[in-house]
């Protein structure tokens, strides 16, 4: 683990306008970051992420992607003629 203390926005917005990082983008790296932060790898300058809050966040992350998974194959059986939006009333 290195001394340094990362800023948890400014390794995601990497000196960029919040509005120019891309959500997916924003996921993954606070993904990478939590689970560096809690694993031990990193540590994150004040105001610091409290294990509690760290832990609801990279559940959420988590659950976010499993989600969009989901979706996404509905989606695709959707296009693919097999979901119920080719069905008759």
């Amino acid at each position: 683990m290195s001394d340094r203390e990362l800023n948890f926005a400014r390794e995601i917005l990497r000196e960029r306008s919040y509005r120019e990082v891309p959500d997916p983008e924003v996921l993954q790296e606070a993904e990478r970051l939590l689970q560096d932060w809690l694993s031990g790898r990193v540590r994150m300058e004040r105001p610091k992420l409290y294990d509690h809050y760290a832990l609801l966040l990279l559940a959420l992350t988590r659950q976010v992607r499993t989600l969009e998974g989901r979706v996404a194959s509905l989606e695709a059986q959707l296009q693919a003629g097999d979901g119920a939006g080719d069905r008759a009333p």
